[in-house]
């Protein structure tokens, strides 16, 4: 026997699940273990990336 695969289309929830909090500001700010501490002009800053949506920030310490 034959596997019967889904071919509908994704609902418009199930494709942006987790993106719109990111959309309205609202993102989930972990801290970024790679590169955990960052020099910026002589200044020590922490990396943080979203969760979510892999965006990223610096912030100073």
């Amino acid at each position: 026997m034959t596997d019967i695969l889904p071919f509908s289309k994704p609902k418009a929830s199930e494709k942006h699940r987790g993106n719109t909090l990111c959309r309205n500001g609202h993102h989930k700010w972990v801290v970024d273990k790679e590169s955990v501490f960052d020099t910026k002009q002589g200044k020590l800053v922490t990396r943080l990336r979203c969760s979510r949506c892999s965006a990223s920030k610096t912030r100073a310490i």
